[in-house]
C-alpha cells in the first residue's frame, strides 16, 4: 500500500478522533450505533415495505378500523358544507358559519354564505396597514431588533384566529357571498400573498429611510397612504371590488323569493350577522406549558392597527369542555382550533390517537405528553373548524366530538371531522364562548390585566 494511502488511512482515524473529543461521532461510537440495525429479515422486510409505500398506511391501526360511531347526543344543525379551498382562511370561514348557522336559524334560509372574499379582501388591506404603521413605529430601531425582524418576516398571512373576524367584521359589515363571489386568487392566495408582501417589504425599506433622512409623522402618514392604494389596486385585481350597496333576495327553506332587500355591508351585518358575537366573547386556551386561570395577551396579533390583540385566559381542559358542553345543548357552535394535521384519518374524518401505531412499525416509541410536544415546538394550533357537536355517555360526559370543516363536503365525513374525546385532550388548543356560556370565575379572570407575550412566541401561529 502506498504511503499516501496510509497516511490519508491515519489522518481519517485522526479526525474520528478529534470529532469524538469535540462531541462529535468517533469510529466506536459509529460502530455501536450501527448495530441499531441488524439487517435480520424482519428489519429487511421493514426497509422494503417502508422504503416503498406511504408510512401512514403501514402504520394505519387495523383493530382501529371498526365501523365509525356517528351518532352526537348533542348537536347543532347546519346548511351546506364550505371549502376554503388552497387557502390558509380556515379562521374566516369558522367564524362566518358560527355566524350564518344563526342567520339560517332565525330567517329560516335555505344553503347559505357570508361572502369569505368579501372580509378577505379588507383583512388583507388592514393587515398591510398594519405592517406598515409597525414599520413607522419602529422606524427608531435597528435592523437587528427582534421586532422589526418578525415584522420583515410576517408582513402579510391569510392566516389568523377569532380575533380578526372580530376587527374586520365589526368594521366593514357583511355580504351573502353572490355579492361578492370567490376568485381564483381568494381560493388560492399564495401567488398573490407573495407579491403584495414583497412590495410591502420593499415599502417599507422606504419609510425607515425616510425616516433616517428626518421624515415627519406627517409626510410618513403621506407616504404610507399612497403605498395602501398600490395594495388595494392589487387587491381589486385578484378579489373584486367590494360592495359598498347590493340587493339581496331573502329565500324560503324550499328556495322560493320571499323579499328583496337593499343593503349596505353595514345594514346586512345589523340583520344577517350577530354583531353581539363580535363583542361579547371570551377566547379559552389549553396551554399547559403556561399557568392556569392567568389572562394573556398577544403582541402584534391582530388584523387591524386600531384592532384588538388577542387575548385569552388559559384554563384546564375540563373547565372548557364544561363550557362547551353547555354551548352546545343551548343549540350554539363554536369557533374551536386544534392540531388538526395530528393522527388523522382523512379518508374516515376521525381524529384518534389511535389511528396510525408508528410505534410498532418503526420500533420506536413516542413519549411526550402535550406540554412537552408544545415547549419542543412538536405541536401547536394548526387549524380553526366550528364546533358542532358532542355525544355524552349516560354519567354526561364527552365520549367523542363532532366539528365542521371547511374542506368541502366531500372531505372527511359528510365534510366533518369527529375527534375522540382522547383526541380532544391532546391537540385541541383554542375555543371561543359566548359570555354567557362563561362561568363568573372566568370572568374575572378576563378583567386582570393580562400577561403579555410576543408575536413571535411558537404557540401563536396563525391558524390556516
Amino acid at each position: 500500500m502506498k504511503k499516501t494511502v496510509l497516511s490519508a488511512i491515519a489522518l481519517s482515524a485522526l479526525c474520528f478522533a478529534a470529532y469524538a473529543q469535540d462531541g462529535g461521532i468517533s469510529s466506536a461510537m459509529l460502530q455501536q450505533i450501527q448495530q441499531s440495525y441488524q439487517g435480520t429479515p424482519t428489519d429487511k422486510a421493514l426497509r422494503n415495505a417502508i422504503g416503498n409505500n406511504d408510512i401512514r398506511k403501514l402504520a394505519l391501526n387495523q383493530e382501529n378500523l371498526k365501523g365509525m360511531d356517528t351518532h352526537f347526543s348533542v348537536r347543532v344543525s347546519s346548511k351546506g358544507i364550505t371549502d376554503q379551498e388552497s387557502s390558509g382562511r380556515c379562521w374566516l370561514f369558522t367564524g362566518l358559519n358560527v355566524m350564518r348557522a344563526k342567520a339560517i336559524a332565525k330567517y329560516n334560509l335555505p344553503g347559505f354564505e357570508f361572502s369569505q372574499n368579501y372580509s378577505f379582501f379588507w383583512d388583507q388591506l388592514e393587515k398591510s396597514n398594519l405592517f406598515l404603521q409597525g414599520i413607522i413605529d419602529t422606524s427608531g430601531s435597528s435592523m437587528d431588533d427582534r421586532t422589526v425582524q418578525w415584522l420583515f418576516k410576517n408582513p402579510l398571512s391569510d392566516g389568523g384566529t377569532f380575533t380578526g373576524v372580530a376587527d374586520i367584521v365589526s368594521k366593514y359589515g357583511l355580504v351573502p357571498s353572490e355579492a361578492m363571489p370567490e376568485t381564483h386568487s381568494s381560493e388560492s392566495t399564495s401567488r398573490m400573498a407573495n407579491l403584495i408582501s414583497l412590495k410591502l417589504k420593499e415599502f417599507g425599506l422606504q419609510l425607515r429611510d425616510m425616516a433616517a433622512n428626518g421624515a415627519k409623522s406627517a409626510a410618513l402618514q403621506k407616504e404610507k397612504t399612497a403605498m395602501l392604494g398600490t395594495v388595494y389596486r392589487m387587491l381589486v385585481l385578484n378579489l373584486g371590488v367590494p360592495p359598498t350597496e347590493f340587493d339581496y333576495v331573502r329565500k324560503d327553506a324550499k328556495g322560493e323569493p320571499v323579499e328583496t332587500e337593499h343593503h349596505t355591508p353595514m345594514s346586512f351585518l345589523e340583520k344577517y350577522g350577530d354583531t353581539k358575537l363580535l363583542t361579547d366573547y371570551v377566547m379559552l386556551m389549553n396551554d399547559p406549558t403556561r399557568e392556569y386561570y392567568k389572562t394573556y395577551e398577544i403582541e402584534f396579533d391582530r388584523h387591524r392597527y386600531d384592532g384588538k390583540n388577542w387575548t385569552y385566559v388559559n384554563l384546564p381542559l375540563d373547565d372548557i369542555k364544561e363550557m362547551a358542553i353547555t354551548s352546545l345543548k343551548d343549540s350554539t357552535m363554536m369557533y374551536f382550533s386544534c392540531d388538526v394535521g395530528k393522527q388523522l384519518n382523512s379518508e374516515r374524518g376521525l381524529l384518534d390517537v389511535n389511528n396510525y401505531d408508528y410505534a410498532s412499525l418503526m420500533g420506536v416509541t413516542f413519549g411526550m405528553d402535550k406540554k412537552q410536544r408544545i415547549a419542543t415546538f412538536a405541536s401547536g394550533s394548526s387549524h380553526a373548524m366550528t364546533l358542532v357537536g358532542v355525544d355524552l355517555d349516560k354519567d354526561g360526559k364527552p365520549v367523542k366530538w363532532l366539528v365542521e370543516n371547511s374542506w368541502g363536503a366531500a372531505s372527511g365525513w359528510q365534510g366533518h371531522l369527529i375527534m375522540t374525546d382522547e383526541w380532544f385532550n391532546e391537540y385541541m388548543f383554542r375555543l371561543v364562548v359566548e359570555t354567557k356560556y362563561v362561568p363568573a370565575k372566568v370572568q374575572q379572570q378576563m378583567k386582570q390585566k393580562p400577561i403579555k407575550l410576543p408575536a413571535w412566541d411558537p404557540m401563536f401561529a396563525e391558524e390556516e
